[in-house]
């Protein structure tokens, strides 16, 4: 598949801005504006970025607790989610979801789920009711490669294939779950192959390469969109950072530092950049304006966070239960 300058220049944009975001993050998680644990994908960015770059506006996202480059990517609000990772009122859950449940309704972010394969059934029902609906809304499903293991991911392949479901499971394989090696827990080498069992196709794809990336998933939301169901993409990447970041910064015991330093070699951001660059169209000015662009807005989602107060203590039952407080009294 071929993309324009356009296309490849919006791309390398989107990644930029979801890395700086990330890294903004460890600052002011340092600093001690968020609290507890957050999972940064710092080194993932293709698979988020080249994935919703070939979805609508009105497709469905769901994600899971590393999900804020796919909400960038999908294009939701850099200062609410900011806000919501701060736990403040103007955040996409009002400063009660946290890093883990920013859902973004208006963006088409169903959910990020915290639980390890959670997502995965939620957006086969996403997919179940844009089928019945007679909607062509396609539903992406991003899950980690722990989550291949669990059994909500093969019911839910099983019944997609089984009706056909308009959705697109993306697992973002970076080689570990939490610490533990997915090549110790994993029957497979390539977790693609699993897709056979449902008769569906598996596809495995360089998740550092947004245009191999975008290219995969261009196919496989066609395929869905017109009515031919899911498809599983198996996205192989890697995570710089730690599993976690917290306030106190994480050793990993389990990674060598050659291996770390030989995936960030293959940065997806700089492999775009010197694409662009061998090509003609991207020289080091306009590089550097597009950082320095990216910076400034990185910085006004941090002073839309700040600038919010924290949730009042009244508010701590709203927005948590689907029946009325009141009916919960009368039931008390």
């Amino acid at each position: 598949m071929e993309f324009t300058e356009l296309d490849m220049k919006r791309m390398l944009r989107k990644m930029l801005f979801i890395r700086k975001f990330e890294e903004r993050l460890v600052d002011e998680i340092r600093a001690g504006n968020i609290r507890g644990m957050v999972h940064l994908s710092v080194g993932q960015e293709a698979v988020a970025v080249g994935v919703c770059e070939v979805i609508r506006p009105d497709d469905y996202l769901v994600t899971t607790h590393r999900g804020h480059g796919h909400v960038l990517a999908k294009g939701g609000h850099p200062g609410k989610l900011m806000a919501e990772l701060f736990g403040r009122s103007r955040g996409y859950c009002k400063g009660k979801g946290g890093s883990m449940h920013a859902a973004d309704f208006a963006a088409g972010v169903i959910a990020c789920d915290g639980i390890v394969g959670g997502g995965v059934s939620i957006a086969t029902g996403t997919a179940l009711a844009s089928k019945i609906r007679g909607q062509r809304r396609v539903t992406v499903c991003f899950f980690g490669d722990g989550a291949s293991n669990q059994g909500s991911f093969h019911e839910s392949l099983n019944l997609a294939s089984i009706w056909k479901l308009p959705v697109v499971y993306v697992c973002e394989n970076n080689l570990y779950g939490a610490s533990t090696p997915a090549s110790e827990v994993v029957s497979v080498k390539d977790i693609a192959v699993r897709a056979g069992g449902y008769d569906i196709p598996g596809r495995v794809v360089d998740g550092n390469d947004v245009l191999a990336v975008a290219t995969a998933a261009t196919e496989a939301v066609s395929r869905a969109r017109e009515g031919h169901g899911p498809t599983l993409l198996e996205c192989k990447t890697y995570r710089w950072r730690s599993h976690m970041e917290s306030i106190v910064p994480a050793a990993d015991p389990y990674r060598s530092e050659s291996e770390v330093q030989a995936w960030m070699r293959r940065c997806p951001i700089r492999r775009l950049q010197e694409k662009l660059i061998s090509e003609g169209k991207l020289d080091t000015p306009e590089l550097e304006q597009s950082v320095q662009e990216v910076l400034a807005e990185v910085k006004q989602a941090v002073s839309y966070a700040l600038e919010s107060d924290y949730p009042s203590v009244e508010e701590a039952l709203t927005d948590v239960f689907s029946i009325a407080s009141s009916d919960v009294r009368k039931e008390d």
